[in-house]
């Protein structure tokens, strides 16, 4: 926990208020588990899907 706090401190939210630091991690984790669940879903059903390419 030492380190993500000093990683914290020396990036560029360091300066913010614990609210702005919090607001950007669950950005941070919002994006993380969006990856994570699009990834999952193109596992499971990646190959029941048909790609069109086209203008």
């Amino acid at each position: 926990m030492d380190v993500v706090k000093e990683i914290i401190q020396n990036s560029a939210i360091g300066p913010l208020p614990n609210s702005g630091k919090a607001i950007v991690a669950a950005f941070f984790v919002a994006i993380v588990c969006t990856l994570l669940v699009m990834l999952t879903l193109l596992i499971l059903f990646g190959s029941t899907i048909t790609f069109h390419y086209g203008y």
